[in-house]
């Protein structure tokens, strides 16, 4: 019974400290993330809006959200067209128009102290060899970006912060059917709650055990000489 004692000691030890990197794991970071409209559907761009040209007619949206990766990053919410947001925009020689889709986010996602604004769109009548990220500034200044040209804010959304790491209790969780989580390549999903997947417990547990076992054995061999 004493070796049984020890041995289950052992192993509650073992996982503890097995399990302890996963519960300070941070689940992503908060950030804008950066979308083309293609048709019906929000597809994550491949480029930052530094370096893309859009062309005269193009959708564009930003979300302001917790992501893990691209994989996971939350869309722009609505279904507002081209037509719709430039309609009162008329066309201009040597101009283009694009139409920009900018959620804010949910207060789930916003840093400590600070309010999302409402989800707005506008339509950015600029040159025609305008990149997207001018075409935000010409309708939503402030625009602030960090040392390394990543897009921290926009209309002096948020305050501060940019691009930081946040803990697992932060994340945001669920989405609604307009701005569901993008799918990407297949990855490990993880538990629920917001921990390691089952079979990665699972799979833990099972050396831990195995371990265990083999010194609670080798320590009965060791008493019985």
């Amino acid at each position: 019974m004493k070796h049984r004692r020890a041995a289950a000691l052992l192993l509650a030890a073992f996982l503890l400290t097995a399990l302890a990197p996963w519960s300070a794991q941070a689940a992503g970071y908060r950030y804008w993330s950066f979308w083309d409209r293609t048709g019906s559907a929000w597809i994550y761009a491949t480029q930052g809006p530094a370096t893309v040209v859009p062309s005269d007619g193009d959708l564009q949206g930003f979300r302001f959200a917790v992501s893990e990766d691209t994989s996971d990053a939350t869309k722009p919410r609505g279904t507002a067209s081209f037509e719709t947001i430039c309609a009162k925009t008329p066309a201009a020689d040597g101009r283009k128009r694009v139409a920009l889709v900018i959620d804010f986010g949910t207060s789930s996602d916003a840093p400590s102290g600070e309010t999302p604004p409402a989800p707005r769109t506008a339509c950015a009548l600029v040159a025609e060899d305008a990149t997207t990220a001018e075409a935000l500034a010409a309708v939503a200044k402030p625009l602030r970006y960090d040392t390394n040209a990543l897009l921290c804010a926009i209309a002096g959304y948020p305050e501060t912060g940019c691009g930081e790491q946040v803990a697992s209790g932060e994340k945001t969780t669920g989405e609604t059917s307009t701005g569901e989580r993008s799918t990407g390549a297949a990855r490990t999903e993880p538990d629920p709650d917001g921990g390691p997947s089952v079979g990665l417990l699972a799979g833990t547990a099972a050396v831990a055990a195995l371990g265990a076992a083999a010194m609670w054995q080798a320590r009965r061999r060791r008493n019985a000489r």
